[in-house]
């Protein structure tokens, strides 16, 4: 007797494997799109006037993005009205919340200093899961020997060390703090995600050395496209098989502070090679109006990341 369209159904995928030509079982998987999403600075880049992140969530949902970033200094409390409407505006949108970045600094020699900063980055940790989200991107920190951070960016990150100070007592501190941090994490099932930021960590060698003393898996990789000193290709290509998290900068009407060209169709080539599955996220860092700059963003990490 044929087969009913209720028996069908009630045989579930065993019976839709089976009728499967043998072919096409060996076949390998269709190539998943990575999740995209935006983070809330390509909106905002530090000016006077916070962008509220509320409307970046409705934007977000209509351009199509996955989720939203969210930039911790860009919230406007951390009360639980404002928090949990963000959370329901996200889930309301079908969009969901996969980084938190926020600012902090391990390269203090006095260790009262870095306890402040590690302590912040433990409220920080529980902001995160308050906010369901699961990884919270960490900077290094850095030495402040340039106390402009446009002069910083002039040379391209490379600070020198306090006086009487070594590179390698920074990374101890870094290492230490983040240590300290591990047992939150862990309970609050947050990863950290160590970025290739602007001061200790522009230097991939130091960002691995870093990552490989701590050796947890509650400290990951946020691995930012634009943050290198010199070539970023073969940067990203250092970083990609440890990479927790991607931040994809865009610089539409020139950058703020500099201007890259990047091909992300080369860059997710080499992100398809080192298997990596997980978000990338828009850092849309340019002078143009968000409202065009970045859905225009939004177009090239689609046709690179499918």
């Amino acid at each position: 007797m044929p087969f009913t369209r209720r028996a069908l159904l009630a045989s579930g995928a065993a019976a839709a494997t089976l009728a499967l030509p043998k072919d096409t079982l060996a076949q390998t998987p269709a190539r998943r799109r990575l999740p995209l999403a935006v983070s809330t600075y390509s909106y905002w880049h530090f000016k006077p006037v916070k962008y509220p992140i509320e409307d970046i969530i409705d934007d977000a949902a209509r351009l199509g993005f996955d989720g939203v970033e969210i930039l911790h200094r860009q919230m406007t409390d951390e009360s639980p009205a404002y928090v949990n409407g963000l959370k329901k505006r996200a889930m309301e949108r079908g969009l969901a919340f996969p980084l938190l970045s926020i600012h902090q600094d391990f390269v203090y020699p006095a260790a009262d200093e870095r306890k402040r900063h590690i302590d912040h980055t433990r409220r920080c940790l529980e902001l995160a899961a308050r906010l369901g989200i699961p990884c919270m991107r960490l900077n290094s920190g850095r030495w402040k020997t340039i106390p402009s951070f446009d002069e910083l960016m002039k040379v391209k990150g490379d600070e020198p060390p306090l006086p009487g100070f070594q590179e390698s007592d920074a990374i101890q501190w870094c290492v230490s703090s983040i240590e300290a941090l591990l047992p939150t994490a862990e309970k609050l099932g947050v990863v950290m995600a160590l970025e290739n930021h602007w001061g200790l960590t522009t230097k991939v060698d130091v960002l691995l050395k870093i990552r490989n003393a701590v050796k947890s898996p509650w400290l990951g990789i946020n691995m930012d496209t634009g943050n290198y000193p010199g070539d970023a290709y073969e940067g990203i290509t250092q970083l990609a098989p440890h990479a927790t998290i991607v931040q994809a900068k865009t610089y539409y009407g020139g950058g703020e502070w500099y201007t890259l060209d990047l091909d992300y169709k080369r860059i997710a080539q080499i992100m398809r090679q080192a298997n990596y599955n997980g978000w990338v996220s828009l850092e849309m860092e340019g002078k143009e109006d968000p409202k065009t700059a970045v859905p225009k963003s939004l177009q090239v990490l689609r046709e690179a990341f499918t």
